[in-house]
């Protein structure tokens, strides 16, 4: 059965995440039951939490895949905006009960050490999304044994 996963992408470090969002899309038509539902972009990976929300109301999404770079710079407000996105998404996942997957680099993060993960970051958040899916789905159709 094919998995549909929306992607939300942030636009701030886009020289990182089009780049992810190009790879997501290779890594996707490489999988015949993985399918592109909805691709949606957001300012920054802070405001990722409502888009993803209503991603998750979809009927035609199974999970979400996040993609996004968060780049240290002068003060902590990398591990900031990390850990209240973090936490938020998880929330969001265990409420709706679909997977969300987390390609966001960062923190503490230099542009050439997020440069490098564009690709393992990537393919890493997508086959989550297909993975857990898939299990979300074995486990929710069997059956209790008397």
């Amino acid at each position: 059965m094919e998995v549909r996963i929306g992607i939300v992408v942030s636009e701030f470090n886009s020289e990182i995440t089009i780049p992810m969002l190009d790879e997501a899309k290779r890594f996707a038509n490489n999988h015949t039951d993985l399918k592109i539902s909805f691709v949606c972009f957001v300012p920054g990976v802070f405001d990722m939490p409502i888009m993803i929300e209503e991603l998750l109301k979809k009927k035609n999404v199974d999970a979400v895949v996040t993609l996004g770079a968060i780049i240290k710079g002068e003060t902590s407000h990398d591990r900031l905006i990390a850990r209240v996105t973090a936490k938020s998404i998880n929330e969001l996942s265990l409420k709706y009960r679909k997977p969300i997957s987390l390609g966001i680099t960062g923190p503490d993060m230099t542009f050439e050490q997020a440069e490098a993960r564009i690709i393992p970051v990537t393919q890493h958040a997508i086959n989550t999304a297909l993975v857990m899916t898939k299990r979300l789905r074995e486990i929710r159709n069997t059956k209790i044994k008397k």
